[in-house]
């Protein structure tokens, strides 16, 4: 990297650098979705593939990722999370490289650095999940699109390709890039030979991602808990989006470069690449998301790549507007920004920023463990507590499990039928409950057999909620609660 490109990058890559190492164990905390990366990376490579056939395909190359990050520096809270750490740094470095190629090094700079402080940034960096990395392949991929329309050479192509498909292996949704890439090609309209070679590299990258696709299809079913797209998720895409459309009427948006070929690139600008990429990624999943529940901010999280470039335009702009030196009012815009998403940022330190947290309930069942002898889970998910931390289970039987997570390849285990766990349960003399706090839903045949047995033949002696998961001992009773 040329000493100019060094510089542009480096700021913005350094401040998200020094916000994801800012509280990085998060008060030695995981949770549920954590805790799937640790079991999964704790498998060999044969075991990841075994399992990437029937569950989490979508994620099985951060897995094999993770992996060799365990195998080579130890495992532990802070290398489950310092790759997304890095990843998220080199995003904010590459946002910068783009909007410094299309608007100038003080557009560039301000764009990296706005995306650095976006609280949604924030949280994936500090994240042992696939997203931050996605959002990297997915700048690098971008950044390598401007380079390619604006300098010949096929080989920028091919690189382009490599980035659109890693990303899409570390999750095919990324592919809603592509699409946003599409929309700028075409806004730009490049020429013949530049849109054939982004042509042949979409098609490629399209074609080695299928085998994900077509997989994962048929695990359909692992993202049924996500709920139907809301007004307030709907509003906020729509203000985010509406907020990008404003800025990309800069004058600093609209810049054409007419360095190289000004006759083949007339219309190469900042917001020709950075509204596409905002827009079409969460309007595409928020429209399939009407007809088939899918639309989860992290799955589109590069969209923010998109509105943090115009993000920059905005504020170059508002230097000229105030006649003050940007470099005067972009650290006092970093500062500001920071200290007004403060609350925020503490919060988003911290174990209640996380649904649960698996480590303190591990800890919990470590210290009730010798009054039992057997564990049940309820849903069976939540077995993911004792595979993260397998030691404060010891001497505990589980009593549903017909077969083990590895085994079977899949991140839960295979539980026995439901007349098996009756059995094995009423064997024992005192269980383990592991489960999440409030009402139980109804829940699966089996699960609604682990409760009935509870109800009817042991008595609660003691129970803990922590940190979103609870932790209950329970004890037989003498006779059975009479039924009504």
């Amino acid at each position: 990297m040329r000493h100019g490109r060094l510089s542009i990058f480096v700021w913005p890559a350094l401040l998200a650098l020094s916000l994801g190492l800012w509280g990085l164990t998060r008060q030695h905390s995981m949770w549920r979705d954590e805790a799937a990366t640790w079991q999964a990376a704790h498998r060999s490579l044969a075991e990841i593939w075994h399992m990437v056939g029937r569950a989490d395909v979508v994620h099985g190359l951060y897995y094999a990722v993770m992996h060799e990050a365990f195998a080579l520096f130890g495992d532990s809270l802070i290398t489950l999370r310092l790759p997304s750490v890095l990843a998220t740094a080199t995003a904010c470095g590459l946002t910068a490289l783009v909007g410094a190629r299309l608007a100038g090094r003080p557009v560039g700079i301000a764009a990296g650095l706005a995306l650095a402080i976006v609280p949604a940034v924030q949280e994936h960096a500090q994240e042992g999940r696939s997203y931050a990395l996605v959002l990297a392949f997915v700048t690098l991929a971008t950044w390598l699109l401007t380079e390619a329309l604006l300098l010949p050479g096929g080989w920028r192509w091919v690189c382009y390709a490599g980035a659109v498909l890693i990303a899409a292996w570390l999750n095919w949704f990324s592919l809603f890039a592509l699409v946003a890439h599409g929309v700028t090609v075409a806004w730009v309209r490049p020429g013949r030979a530049r849109c054939a070679g982004w042509g042949l590299a979409a098609c490629g990258a399209v074609v080695g991602t299928l085998p994900i696709i077509l997989t994962s299809r048929s695990q359909a079913s692992l993202v049924s808990w996500i709920k139907p797209l809301g007004w307030s998720t709907a509003l906020g895409v729509l203000l985010t989006i509406a907020l990008a459309a404003l800025c990309s009427r800069l004058p600093q948006a609209r810049r054409t470069d007419t360095t190289h070929d000004p006759a083949a690139l007339p219309r190469i600008n900042l917001a020709a690449v950075a509204l596409p990429l905002c827009a079409v990624p969460q309007v595409s999943l928020a429209l399939i998301s009407v007809v088939k529940p899918l639309y989860i901010t992290r799955y589109v999280l590069f969209a923010y790549a998109g509105l943090a470039l115009l993000i920059g335009a905005l504020l170059v702009a508002l230097t000229a507007r105030l006649r003050v030196r940007i470099h005067v009012l972009l650290p006092a815009a970093v500062a500001l920004a920071l200290l007004a998403l403060l609350p925020i940022e503490l919060r988003l330190r911290t174990v209640e920023s996380r649904v649960d947290d698996v480590l303190t309930a591990a800890t919990t069942v470590g210290r009730v463990r010798q009054a039992a002898d057997g564990v049940v889970y309820i849903p069976a998910a939540r077995r993911d507590t004792a595979l993260v931390s397998p030691r404060q289970f010891a001497g505990l039987r589980d009593l549903a499990l017909a077969q083990g997570a590895v085994e079977s390849g899949t991140l839960k285990g295979i539980e026995a039928e439901p007349r098996d766990i009756e059995r094995a349960m009423l064997a024992a003399q005192r269980i383990v409950l592991v489960t999440d706090p409030g009402p139980r839903r109804a829940g699966s045949v089996r699960d609604r057999t682990k409760q009935h047995v509870l109800d009817a033949y042991f008595v609660r002696r003691s129970d803990s909620v922590q940190r979103g998961r609870r932790i209950s001992v329970y004890e037989r009773r003498q006779s059975p609660a009479p039924t009504r």
